[in-house]
């Protein structure tokens, strides 16, 4: 009989533990997910750059709406522990935000991420989808975190949200990596697209759930 090769394994290591306590319905889920997938404000299509920078955008939204949520992250098997594993489009990573949702009493997570999948599809089966050889490592964070530090990666050293990384967030919504050589050249021309960017997000930030 052949043997079953588990794409992606959870990474107890470096999670954060999730607060089963707090959690939103289906419905709820869907209609931020479609919310999400359809606002032109998040370029889906930019598949390849960007994610960190999605995910946050998103964070602080369902945060100042008051509404629970994390960011489901998945690594390479290479990038994270220097073995087998890879992702597909040659990512060392991916990050999207993820919503808890009481189904049935029971709290699972799904994730937040038209840039990889139409619909809503749970943790498990986001990191799966993007994983191209076994094995990737998925795991849940804060939302406060942005980004897990050079070298060695620990469950409480990861660099919070701060004034720095908040300007790549709108870098990033307006299609500007703003940490490569490409994307620093179009931050010298692209200004008013920013700006224009920043002032759609603080336009849905203030309107808050009314927006959805």
């Amino acid at each position: 009989m052949a043997e079953t090769i588990i794409p992606t394994l959870f990474e107890f290591a470096i999670s954060d533990l999730a607060d089963l306590d707090k959690s939103i319905s289906r419905e709820e889920a869907e209609k931020l997910f479609l919310f999400f997938k359809t606002s032109p404000l998040f370029i889906w299509s930019d598949v390849h750059n960007n994610c960190e920078a999605r995910a946050e955008a998103i964070s602080i939204l369902l945060e100042a709406w008051n509404i629970p949520h994390y960011k489901g992250w998945v690594f390479s098997g290479a990038f994270l522990k220097n073995h087998f594993g890879g992702l597909k489009q040659k990512w060392n990573y991916h990050v999207a935000a993820l919503l808890p949702v009481l189904e049935g009493g029971v709290v699972m997570y799904y994730m937040i991420d038209p840039a990889t999948n139409n619909q809503m599809v749970s943790l498990y089966d986001w990191a799966a989808g993007v994983t191209d050889y076994a094995h990737s490592y998925h795991l849940l964070k804060y939302p406060e975190y942005y980004i897990f530090p050079n070298g060695q990666i620990l469950q409480t050293n990861w660099h919070k949200r701060n004034k720095q990384n908040q300007k790549w967030v709108m870098q990033g919504l307006a299609g500007i990596n703003g940490l490569s050589g490409k994307g620093k050249a179009q931050l010298v021309f692209r200004k008013k697209k920013i700006a224009a960017t920043k002032t759609a997000f603080k336009k849905i930030l203030l309107a808050g759930q009314t927006a959805l």
